[in-house]
């Protein structure tokens, strides 16, 4: 069994690969070939603590996925100096159930989430599209913003976070580096933010709209990672139901995030919004941005058939470029 560490992930999944799994993953889901079981939520009352479980089965003629991730969120933890987020990726055998591989999850997590907010960018962004905004300066921010500079030729990127210094130290770590442009600037306000905005990166836990709807210009595309829970959200319930809307999973959209479940609640739209998942358009089978002024918005939740796909793809070019602990199991 190969076990790889956080900087073992960041380096067998390089962006652009990363990407193209994603769609792959998506596109699994969407045509029935994958088996994804609703999450496993195990409380730990004692630490105040939880613990999620997220098995999935990827199948394909070529490249088939098996694996489970664990993500353990402990509030206890920063104060003995760990990460409130813990997480781990066990990678089986598609035809043994065999161990092959354990990812260090919280590294794979954020480079698969970045990755699909990419690829909702490549598919659904215009291909002029050069000013980028992003709102959270967190670990999910700064892959959403490789991504995206991976996805388009980003010239501008602006960040904004309510903690100020945090989206400073952000800016000053991304500008320059890969495809990522030299002019990163930190936004005063949302409105200052997404004024000339074509893309928009959402990645932040706030329970209100991070921005006005108004203040939207023509075209843009919103990739909205965030709102994961019915309470959460991130989009104005008016950009969302003016907005050709995709999704990474139906069903778990619906169920999950407060930026579907709060406006649909107040009747602003109906789930018939929704146009149709990233993978069906990744399969022919949805018509995507349909014209320059169009406002596009992908809504992702996160499925495990992501993690499943790009754990899979990590173990393979770790065996390939040599790195990573190989232990007999």
């Amino acid at each position: 069994m190969l076990i790889l560490n956080a900087a073992e992930v960041r380096r067998a999944l390089p962006m652009p690969e990363a990407i193209e799994a994603m769609k792959e993953a998506f596109a699994a889901l969407s045509d029935g070939r994958a088996e994804v079981p609703l999450r496993t939520r195990l409380p730990v009352a004692s630490h105040d603590a939880l613990s999620l479980f997220m098995p999935a089965f990827v199948g394909g003629e070529n490249n088939e996925s098996l694996a489970i991730k664990v993500v353990s969120l402990f509030p206890g933890n920063p104060g003995k100096g760990l990460g409130y987020i813990q997480a781990a990726v066990l990678v089986l055998e598609p035809d043994t159930g065999r161990a092959l591989g354990l990812l260090e999850g919280s590294t794979l997590t954020a480079i698969r989430t970045g990755a699909a907010g990419g690829a909702a960018v490549d598919l659904l962004s215009r291909p002029d599209s050069r000013v980028l905004a992003l709102f959270g300066a967190g670990a999910q921010g700064r892959t959403q913003v490789e991504a995206a500079c991976t996805a388009r030729t980003i010239r501008t990127v602006w960040i904004f976070d309510a903690d100020r210094a945090r989206a400073e130290a952000l800016g000053t770590e991304l500008a320059g580096t890969g495809s990522i442009p030299l002019d990163v600037r930190v936004a005063a306000s949302p409105s200052e933010a997404v004024a000339h905005a074509d893309v928009i990166c959402t990645a932040t836990t706030s329970a209100t709209p991070v921005f006005s709807d108004s203040d939207l210009g023509l075209g843009v595309h919103i990739s909205a990672v965030g709102s994961y829970t019915p309470e959460m959200q991130e989009i104005p319930g008016e950009t969302v139901g003016r907005a050709r809307l995709f999704v990474d999973s139906r069903s778990a959209a619906l169920q999950e995030t407060g930026d579907l479940i709060q406006p649909i609640r107040e009747g602003l739209f109906s789930p018939d919004h929704i146009t149709g998942e990233l993978g069906e358009l990744v399969l022919g089978r949805a018509e995507g941005r349909r014209s320059a002024d169009e406002v596009t918005m992908f809504k992702s939740v996160g499925v495990a058939v992501q993690d499943a796909v790009a754990a899979s793809l990590a173990l393979r070019n770790a065996r390939r470029l040599g790195i990573g602990q190989e232990v007999q199991f």
